[in-house]
């Protein structure tokens, strides 16, 4: 895996992945910066999030459960000194599907936790990580 960060100009920077894929990140304006895109540690906890909802789908689809929606909500706090690393993630997980087995839900979500996602393994080294799970029911159609 690799990715290229180019820095701009004052704190804007764009980062290129090895998949071809680009991103604006940037600063807050007391840093510096514009707002013109994410900043560096958002996009730690939404690629947390995104790994785990990847996680929690695959799971559910391989398990046969007729998930329609997956949405991973993510909250964290910070420590307040430097290097201010990430002290607690609540991650709350939206699923929806027809006739879904919460036990299986509940299991995907523990197993993404403990096992598959990469980024809720690494940061729980620093992080106090907790899950919450809102099963909703699919609309007819869906």
């Amino acid at each position: 895996m690799k990715t290229r960060v180019k820095w701009i100009e004052g704190v804007t920077f764009i980062a290129e992945t090895g998949s071809g894929h680009a991103v604006v990140v940037d600063g807050a304006p007391e840093a510096g910066g514009r707002n013109l895109g994410m900043r560096p540690m958002e996009m730690v906890l939404a690629g947390t999030a995104a790994c785990s909802a990847f996680d929690v789908v695959w799971i559910l689809r391989k398990a046969r459960q007729p998930v329609t929606d997956c949405v991973v909500e993510a909250e964290a706090e910070r420590a307040p000194a430097e290097p201010k690393v990430f002290t607690r993630i609540h991650l709350r997980y939206r699923i929806a599907g027809r006739n879904l087995d919460p036990h299986q839900v509940e299991r995907a979500v523990k197993l993404s936790k403990e096992k598959y996602c990469s980024a809720t393994i690494m940061l729980a080294s620093t992080a106090e990580i907790t899950t919450e799970v809102l099963l909703e029911t699919a609309e007819a159609g869906t």
